[in-house]
């Protein structure tokens, strides 16, 4: 009788201890059946607007035109008048020159003559307008005739080349007004005016001459981005490029589309062009009231529970 009472007893316990284990388990179940079992997402939609398909380009800043400043006669310079990187104006002295002979006989012939006043100083002027890039001589050099002293960039020659692959030559017509963007955040407006008539042997590329209108100062050899337009369509149904989803090979796209407030199915979906942050979606025909996945669609399978945030 004894026994018996202690293996109730003990059953008791034992089914108590297991009723309080399962417990738990049950309200974690109820919790996350609360919190509504999908992937949190974020949701987009089509727009219908122009696109174009670019390329991006370089084109390197130069000036194609230099003016050589050079001496006049044998002698000695005794004034410099400028300096690397000044700009300068057409008809601005620039340098003045003592001829070799006035230097030994100047003197000579005041004492003989006074009123005869003969110097041999000669003033080199700047035949055209720009920037000093070159100066060889200081004063004091001995140069002589014909050499060049400095080099004259002509602003009024200033362009953008553009490095433009030959087999995108095709494409020019759309192409004849470019924007410019330099390192420093600066976008100017250009226009294509003209074409080198070489191609460079190892890049196949061919320089075509930007004309850009700016009252900034800019350097040569500057490096400068182009989006050179390939093709351009309008009233393209568009999606961001985060929203469109591929396989390891690029060979299958898709999209994951709402089909209502807590479900999202995969979509297969036909390409056309791209810009570097939207797609073009030829088929199937989207339009702006279909939500897409922007965010959280990668891996999901089809018809998917998500929660929209």
């Amino acid at each position: 009788m004894r026994v018996s009472f202690i293996t109730l007893l003990l059953g008791v316990v034992l089914f108590t201890s297991c009723k309080s284990k399962e417990e738990p388990k049950e309200e974690k179940k109820d919790s996350t059946a609360e919190a509504g079992g999908g992937t949190p997402v974020t949701v987009t939609a089509a727009t219908v607007g122009s696109m174009d398909e670019t390329v991006e380009l370089s084109a390197v800043s130069t000036f194609l035109v230099k003016t050589f400043v050079k001496a006049n006669a044998n002698g000695y310079l005794t004034a410099v008048n400028t300096q690397m990187g000044k700009y300068v104006q057409k008809g601005q002295e620039l340098f003045t020159l003592k001829t070799k002979e006035s230097q030994s006989l100047g003197n000579t012939v005041k004492d003989l003559d006074p009123s005869l006043h003969f110097e041999g100083t000669m003033h080199i002027k700047a035949p055209g307008s720009g920037y000093v890039t070159q100066l060889t001589y200081r004063t004091g050099d001995y140069v002589q005739d014909n050499e060049q002293l400095a080099t004259i960039t002509d602003t009024k020659n200033f362009v953008f080349l553009l490095n433009l692959p030959y087999e995108l030559k095709p494409y020019l017509p759309y192409n004849k007004n470019l924007k410019l963007h330099l390192p420093d955040g600066t976008t100017l407006d250009g226009t294509l005016e003209g074409e080198m008539p070489t191609v460079d042997a190892v890049s196949q590329t061919q320089s075509y001459m930007i004309k850009v209108n700016t009252e900034k100062a800019i350097p040569e050899n500057l490096l400068a981005k182009v989006y050179f337009v390939k093709s351009a369509k309008s009233r393209v149904v568009s999606l961001p490029k985060e929203a469109v989803l591929t396989d390891e090979i690029q060979s299958q796209f898709w999209i994951m589309k709402m089909k209502d407030s807590t479900t999202a199915i995969k979509l297969m979906v036909t390409k056309g062009i791209e810009t570097k942050d939207r797609v073009e979606i030829l088929s199937p025909k989207l339009s702006p009231t279909d939500k897409v996945l922007l965010t959280g669609n990668y891996g999901l399978p089809d018809t998917a529970k998500v929660v929209v945030e």
